[in-house]
């Protein structure tokens, strides 16, 4: 979808430079002899996610069995009441009776989503469920961990916008997984990759900063119309130590795995903010409405792993 990403994150030769910038082409991917956790995680104590909220490792949790706003979400973009909606899941053991639903229809408005704020943890999962519908096309963005000066006043939102900007390292960085469709290359929605800003990022052609991209150099397609489990990680650098790492898991199979990123200068500055959200423009999707399922979302300080089927 971005021909900017892999242009961008291309040439750094040194070994300071490989630590400032992406990862187009899986090179320092090394989730195949990575330590990280596979399979099962701590969501398998509980049946469907039924009391995952309890688990002392988890700091949010939101399984879509109520409105979006009383389960604790704390700004929510559905312009004129039209984006978000509850849907059935589908009668799958692994989730509830209902889900979020995110319709994009050109001409109207780009989609929606919500966001919550958060206590951090130098170590942060983000698990989530979602189902493209049959016959939706490319999604522009969709969910992204972000890092603001705090949680109060204005400082709470120095991690939003600043697209074409490089972050300042003591104000915010961002990382989204998202599918990437390679410029139409990939069958819509395309294949997840890692979409991130911060203050050692890499600039485009054009000098400006566009989010640089991670991803395996082998992946197959995102299928549509079937529940996938999503489930990334980011882990905090050491304020002037490039001990940084993020790591994406599908299905609870490990993709990627990436090392050596300074994410911030400053102590102070955390990823404190999720964004759930389907976000879509005609640059690429060329279809009407683009619909999105989510469910199952937590946030948590350890491994969560794929949801434990219900009666079991």
């Amino acid at each position: 979808m971005r021909n900017r990403i892999a242009i961008a994150c291309l040439g750094l030769g040194t070994a300071a430079g490989a630590h400032a910038m992406g990862d187009p082409e899986g090179e320092r991917n090394f989730a195949d002899r990575s330590e990280l956790p596979r399979g099962a995680g701590l969501a398998a104590e509980f049946a469907a996610d039924a009391g995952i909220a309890g688990h002392p490792a988890v700091i949010f949790s939101d399984g879509f069995e109520r409105d979006a706003v009383k389960g604790g979400w704390e700004e929510v973009r559905d312009e004129d009441g039209k984006v978000l909606s509850l849907a059935p899941t589908g009668a799958v053991p692994l989730l509830g009776k209902t889900c979020l639903r995110a319709t994009a229809t050109l001409g109207e408005n780009t989609g929606g989503g919500l966001t919550r704020w958060f206590e951090s943890a130098p170590t942060l999962h983000v698990r989530f469920y979602t189902r493209f519908a049959e016959g939706s096309d490319y999604f522009h963005h969709f969910v992204t961990l972000r890092a603001n000066k705090s949680l109060r006043g204005g400082d709470r939102w120095s991690g939003f916008g600043g697209a074409g900007l490089r972050p300042a390292g003591n104000a915010r960085f961002s990382t989204a997984l998202e599918p990437w469709g390679n410029w139409g290359r990939n069958p819509p929605p395309g294949r997840w990759n890692f979409y991130s800003y911060w203050h050692e990022m890499t600039a485009a052609p054009d000098g400006k900063f566009w989010g640089n991209g991670f991803r395996p150099a082998e992946q197959p397609d995102i299928n549509r119309g079937e529940w996938i489990c999503c489930e990334f990680m980011l882990k905090h650098n050491t304020p002037g130590q490039r001990d940084g790492e993020q790591a994406f898991w599908i299905d609870g199979e490990l993709r990627g795995h990436w090392k050596g990123i300074s994410w911030r200068t400053s102590p102070t500055l955390w990823a404190n903010a999720l964004t759930l959200e389907s976000y879509v423009t005609d640059r690429w999707t060329k279809n009407e409405v683009n619909i999105c399922d989510f469910d199952n979302l937590v946030v948590a300080r350890e491994y969560i792993g794929p949801s434990r089927p219900g009666g079991e």
